[in-house]
């Protein structure tokens, strides 16, 4: 039986500062119910992760900031801690070393880049921290499965979708279009948003223009 980690509760005593400051981040705005006067659910999701987060009113009776060093894993730490700081969030140096611990953190990335080893952590407005961790490589074991029904679902979107670029496109490779509109929408987008990604990719990419 699969049982999959979907969504983390952040404790927070502002909700729209958070959201606002989530939302600056680039981070999926899911949802926002305000169920009522004493119950909302905010949730937003990291760029292509597979769990969220949520926060709000009565969700939680945890001290506000209280969250800390929640994981996130990136492939480049520098280039990741380089796209949070343009977007207002606050991120230390990178260091490596024992990340969840302060007082065995050392300067600068892992001398031998390697996996799981190079840190980088920054807080929301509340102060729950966030901690990024470079992962290049993953352990055995740490490779999540293909959700074959879904994929044969995306796949099915994708080539009615295709169909309408290939009616009027010269001759192409098909899986070039196919890889742009899936890759966009597993970040998120919609699939009219991804029919658009998909051809600019086309046209800009491999210089395909309708």
């Amino acid at each position: 039986m699969d049982i999959k980690l979907e969504v983390v509760v952040l404790p927070v005593a502002d909700v729209d500062r958070a959201k606002t400051f989530y939302e600056a981040l680039g981070w999926r705005l899911d949802a926002d119910f305000p169920i009522a006067p004493d119950y909302r659910v905010v949730q937003f999701t990291p760029p292509n992760s597979p769990a969220s987060i949520q926060f709000g009113i009565g969700m939680t009776t945890a001290t506000p900031g209280s969250a800390q060093n929640l994981l996130l894993a990136v492939e480049d730490i520098g280039a990741a801690r380089g796209e949070l700081t343009s977007h207002g969030a606050e991120v230390s140096e990178v260091f490596h070393g024992a990340g969840q611990n302060p007082d065995r953190r050392v300067p600068g990335p892992d001398p031998e880049r390697g996996s799981y080893k190079s840190f980088a952590t920054f807080a929301d407005p509340d102060g729950n921290t966030w901690l990024l961790q470079e992962v290049t490589e993953r352990l055995p074991g740490r490779v999540w499965p293909t959700d074959v029904g879904a994929l044969a679902e995306l796949l099915h979107e994708t080539a009615d979708h295709h169909g309408s670029f290939e009616a009027v496109a010269p001759p192409h490779d098909w899986w070039d279009w196919y890889a742009a509109y899936m890759d966009a929408r597993q970040r998120g987008s919609t699939p009219e948003a991804a029919a658009a990604a998909a051809g600019r990719y086309m046209a800009e990419v491999k210089h395909v223009v309708v």
